[in-house]
């Protein structure tokens, strides 16, 4: 049993639906030996899902990058999704879907014969952010980004990110802001955006983060209410004198920063560039 999750919820595991603490995989699955994998998350409200398509790209991109043959076309995808949305029993959830390069002997190097990805699909309740943390905001603190040089992948081996989530435990905040270099990249498991006299600030989309979902939906709401909006690099100086800092994610949805490293962001308050993009992004989800 998983603490926290039921074992009787349903899941997908290559090609059929199976009670969560009845699905198995091979010791030699190369997403458990290596880490050889890549996952998506994907957000549904009401049984609605939201930016489906955008996911489900994000996904084809990340199989491509490390070069596993995609078990699914998009229609499949969609019906699996579907189905997953169906079984679920909370109507607001998370779909999560990994595929790993599949069963071999254990070798580095990609399997020399004809291997089936395995593919796994699951359902989990989901409560999106409150009204009090939307205007409490978020804490957070500033590490060093020692993360390897394709976190534009959506990959398992999660490491990296999962060191830098847990020093956000240990200081006690909810995020953490990584630099590399001297400039901004992105949080544990959120992308970062920066307010500076009125104007969206957002790094550039490369191999340094995981361009989120969000990440093209913040720059739609920006333009809809007519915030000016800039991608560039982002050094420290810039973050630190911040007038707003926002983090975006699938589960986070969109929130304001209110603290760094102990000190108030700009009031110590959510922001008007927030509210504005929170309201939108409210709507966006009201539409579906």
């Amino acid at each position: 049993m998983i603490p926290g999750m039921p074992g009787d919820s349903q899941v997908y595991l290559n090609g059929e639906f199976t009670r969560l603490d009845e699905a198995k995989i091979s010791v030699l699955d190369r997403g458990f030996i290596f880490g050889d994998g890549i996952y998506e998350v994907v957000p549904v409200y009401n049984r609605k899902v939201f930016r489906m398509d955008e996911h489900l790209a994000r996904l084809a991109r990340s199989l491509k990058a490390i070069r596993i043959p995609a078990p699914l076309e998009h229609a499949g995808w969609v019906a699996l999704v579907d189905q997953l949305v169906i079984r679920s029993e909370a109507p607001t959830c998370l779909i999560y879907l990994q595929v790993t390069r599949g069963v071999a002997k254990r070798d580095h190097g990609f399997p020399t014969e004809p291997v089936t990805p395995t593919l796994f699909g699951m359902a989990t309740p989901y409560v999106p952010p409150g009204q009090a943390q939307r205007e409490r905001g978020v804490s957070t603190i500033s590490i060093p980004d020692e993360r390897w040089l394709h976190c534009e992948i959506k990959s398992v081996s999660l490491l990296g990110n999962v060191l830098a989530k847990q020093a956000a435990v240990d200081a006690g905040v909810e995020e953490v802001l990584q630099f590399r270099d001297g400039f901004l990249s992105e949080g544990a498991s959120a992308n970062i955006w920066v307010v500076r006299n009125g104007t969206l600030l957002a790094p550039p989309k490369n191999n340094l983060i995981l361009e989120g979902i969000r990440y093209g939906l913040m720059a739609e709401l920006a333009q809809e209410a007519g915030i000016p909006f800039e991608m560039r690099a982002l050094p420290r100086a810039e973050v630190e004198s911040a007038d707003e800092i926002l983090i975006t994610s699938a589960t986070k949805e969109v929130l304001a920063v209110t603290q760094l490293d102990g000190k108030p962001v700009g009031t110590g308050k959510p922001g008007p560039v927030f509210a504005r993009l929170r309201a939108g992004y409210d709507a966006r989800i009201a539409a579906l």
